[in-house]
């Protein structure tokens, strides 16, 4: 049974929820929006803060530490975002580290977005 995790995030119009849980596995992707759905000014550093603080809001509000996640899929509009990314991302965990892939892409589905995450966790 798939349950949806409650946040004080945003609430997208789109047809989403920001996780949910099943199977005592936690699904999540996180943009840099801010509380009234704008994606933050500053460049990739703010967004990438932006993006981690909203993922790390949504693990805590699902009853979960940052310790629990598992996986992390990180995508960035330039190659030399991802170092900028790396080190707002390595403020946010210990080892051992989850499992990870970053990837370079065109665009995302906003054109002001310069980074979005994926992430998965497991439930203790």
């Amino acid at each position: 049974m798939k349950t949806a995790v409650k946040t004080e995030l945003f609430a997208s119009k789109a047809p989403l929820e920001w996780a949910v849980m099943a199977n005592g596995q936690f699904y999540t992707a996180q943009i840099p929006i801010d509380t009234e759905g704008k994606v933050v000014d500053g460049g990739i550093e703010a967004q990438a803060r932006q993006t981690m603080d909203n993922f790390k809001h949504t693990v805590e509000a699902a009853g979960l530490t940052m310790a629990d996640v598992t996986q992390v899929l990180i995508y960035v509009t330039a190659r030399d975002q991802l170092p900028v990314f790396n080190k707002v991302y390595a403020e946010y965990f210990e080892a051992p580290y989850p499992n990870r892939a970053a990837m370079i892409v065109a665009g995302l589905a906003r054109e002001e977005m310069l980074c979005e995450i994926v992430a998965y966790a497991a439930q203790p």
